[in-house]
């Protein structure tokens, strides 16, 4: 059974935020970016113990085309998976450092 879902509010920013760069880039693109993400999501939260801890306790997954990564932790009580972050390659992670988990 798949694990359930569960978002910082500045996870979902960092999605709002992308697609509307994808989407000044071209339009249809933040679609495909959204896509590509959701699908990854649903891959982790159906085996997240696929991808291995990088931190702490947090672990990374990432989209098939999209330079993203998706940073997330795993709740095994609640059978949650719970996403802090969804950043592009290039960023500092020095941000995680401000999102308490």
């Amino acid at each position: 059974m798949p694990y359930s879902l569960a978002y910082y509010k500045e996870a979902k920013k960092d999605i709002t935020e992308a697609k509307l760069w994808y989407f000044n880039q071209q339009k249809g693109l933040e679609k495909r970016f959204a896509d590509d993400v959701k699908n990854a999501i649903l891959r982790l939260s159906a085996n997240p113990y696929v991808h291995s801890i990088r931190h702490k306790n947090t672990r990374i997954a990432h989209p098939d085309i999209f330079p993203y990564s998706i940073h997330f932790y795993i709740e095994e009580q609640a059978k949650r998976i719970v996403i802090i972050g969804i950043v592009h390659n290039n960023r500092s992670l020095d941000f995680l450092k401000n999102r308490k988990f």
